[in-house]
């Protein structure tokens, strides 16, 4: 390693795009101490001030050196926490590598599952109890399709609770091969021009049917109130065409797995009362549009999003699921005539030095909330000023 020279602070990750004006983190800066006072529970509090200290002094952070240049540079922590904006491109990455050596060279489908608002309330109340009855209501509807065929069917799903306005809108969007694996172990395409799932009104009806019931063994007391609003509207399931290949599979995931209610990207101003963002509003063809939220409404919206300790929001069910993954997968990819192949261990980023663009850094000391070591600053006082360029 060359000799150090100039000091610098970067972020923890690499941006793939310019870094964003505004973050979520400004707003809460903005309200500061009020936050405490808008009705959030312990566990949404702990996730709001995570959010906030991300790649900040608070987090403690690293000093790096540039194997090439020898530039020394600061970074910040991360906070790591599965809503925070500015953490989900390397949990995104790593997911999406374990994913790939589980593709089969069938159809894929993506189908949404969607909750009519009547259940918004019950949502805000009993999220894990929803939730919970969403997946299970979801994957028993198609199995049950799939079992008038006699085969297995497979599901990943991941929940959103979000509208494109921050809005609540709980869904499902789930990845479905276009087939199953029947009693042999032997996969069968549901249609052999792999074009078409199965009848989506039917599949709505179904979905309906199962979780009333399971919601109605809850013995919740607003269920006898909103039980006729929930049948007397069809229910919404979508099935879009399949997908290209099991590239565009994986592509799709990447955009999906690990979204949050709204990116930094979105947030387009931010003033001492209001927060602007955009969005697309869906009920006009898509079309772009602003909104403008005081602090705390944006921070109340943002917060209906934080989903229960420990709640797993990505799930994976029949031959997709990973005791079935790990005993009979590699067989069934070797009878559709593909090579299986190996996990490999995840992928180490190692970032590139932001000075020479050529080097990576290496990490050669760590500090707490405290600050850099005592040797970091006397060194960083020592160094000469740098030269103009002009």
């Amino acid at each position: 390693m060359r000799g150090f020279k100039t000091i610098k602070k970067q972020p923890t990750q690499p941006q793939s795009q310019s870094q964003p004006q505004y973050e979520v983190a400004d707003v809460l800066n903005k309200l500061g101490s009020k936050l405490e006072d808008l009705g959030f529970n312990s566990w949404q509090l702990r996730t709001l001030f995570a959010l906030k200290k991300c790649r900040t002094s608070a987090l403690g952070g690293h000093i790096d050196a540039c194997d090439e240049c020898g530039n020394v540079s600061i970074s910040y922590n991360s906070c790591r926490n599965r809503h925070c904006p500015k953490c989900q491109g390397k949990n995104r990455e790593k997911w999406i590598g374990m994913r790939e050596t589980e593709l089969l060279p069938v159809p894929y489908f993506h189908v949404v599952f969607t909750l009519p608002d009547v259940l918004n309330k019950t949502a805000l109340h009993e999220p894990k109890m929803l939730y919970d009855i969403l997946f299970e209501s979801a994957w028993e509807t198609l199995q049950a399709f799939g079992n008038n065929r006699g085969l297995k069917m497979g599901m990943i799903a991941v929940l959103h609770t979000w509208g494109q306005n921050l809005s609540l809108h709980p869904h499902l969007h789930c990845i479905v091969p276009g087939g199953g694996v029947d009693e042999n172990g032997t996969w069968k395409n549901l249609r052999s021009d792999g074009k078409f799932l199965f009848p989506v009104k039917a599949l709505s009806k179904v979905f309906r049917a199962k979780f009333c019931e399971k919601l109605k063994d809850k013995n919740l007391e607003e269920y006898p109130k909103i039980m006729r609003n929930l049948w007397e509207k069809p229910w919404v399931v979508y099935a879009k065409k399949p997908f290209g290949s099991p590239k565009s599979v994986v592509e799709y995931l990447g955009r999906y797995t690990h979204k949050i209610a709204i990116s930094n990207q979105r947030i387009r101003k931010i003033d001492a009362e209001t927060v602007t963002f955009s969005y697309k509003d869906y009920r006009q063809k898509g079309i772009k549009k602003q909104m403008v939220l005081s602090h705390a409404e944006f921070i109340r919206r943002f917060a209906m999003h934080i989903l229960p300790k420990r709640f797993v929001k990505i799930r994976h069910y029949g031959f997709l699921s990973s005791t079935w993954k790990r005993e009979k997968l590699k067989i069934l990819q070797q009878k559709l005539g593909i090579q299986p192949k190996e996990k490999l261990p995840p992928k180490t980023f190692q970032p590139k030095c932001s000075c020479c663009k050529v080097g990576n850094l290496v990490t050669i000391a760590t500090f707490d909330l405290r600050g850099p070591p005592s040797w970091f600053l006397e060194m960083s006082r020592n160094l000469p000023a740098p030269k103009s360029a002009f």
